[in-house]
């Protein structure tokens, strides 16, 4: 049994050298990678901070199952959803449905739109009763946090590219 026993010690003296915690000399966790003048939705509101919406978001004409990308303004997508910029913000929906747009360095329109877009994206256009994106509204009486969703029949009509379905041939009979 002793022999067994100073075996032991001589594997225990081995591993005793090595260390299995982490070097005192830790590392802090990186801050968020938050950009300055990026603020907290709930922060404003005990500020008492007002937002103002991207007035870009009423010209969009984006149909709410599309991907973001086929917007015709590129610009808009760009801007921040709303002054001062926030890192989170939840989009409301008419009949209940609620969406959250996030960006830790601000929440952009493109953003907005992505996050609208996961939730409409397997929808057919007859499944949709208001298709068309028709701003966003900021009400605080309502909820400080939330932006309402506007939506419309059908958008303005663009010259832009509408048909791009039939890439292969139009004869399917």
């Amino acid at each position: 049994m002793s022999a067994e026993t100073s075996e032991l010690t001589k594997v225990d003296s081995a591993v005793s050298g090595l260390s299995s915690s982490p070097p005192a000399d830790k590392k802090h966790r990186r801050a968020s990678s938050s950009a300055t003048g990026v603020y907290n939705i709930n922060d404003l509101e005990k500020e008492g901070k007002e937002l103002q919406i991207a007035k870009e978001t009423q010209k969009l004409n984006w149909k709410l199952n599309t991907s973001p990308a086929t917007v015709d303004d590129k610009e808009a997508l760009k801007k921040f959803l709303t002054n001062p910029p926030v890192k989170k913000i939840d989009l409301h929906f008419p009949l209940g449905l609620e969406v959250t747009a996030r960006n830790l360095k601000g929440v952009t329109v493109k953003d907005a739109l992505d996050a609208i877009h996961k939730q409409f994206k397997k929808k057919a256009d007859d499944e949709l009763d208001l298709p068309v994106l028709a701003g966003f509204e900021w009400d605080k009486e309502e909820s400080w946090t939330r932006l309402k969703v506007h939506q419309k029949k059908e958008g303005a009509p663009s010259g832009g590219s509408k048909k791009k379905k039939n890439k292969g041939g139009d004869d399917e009979e």
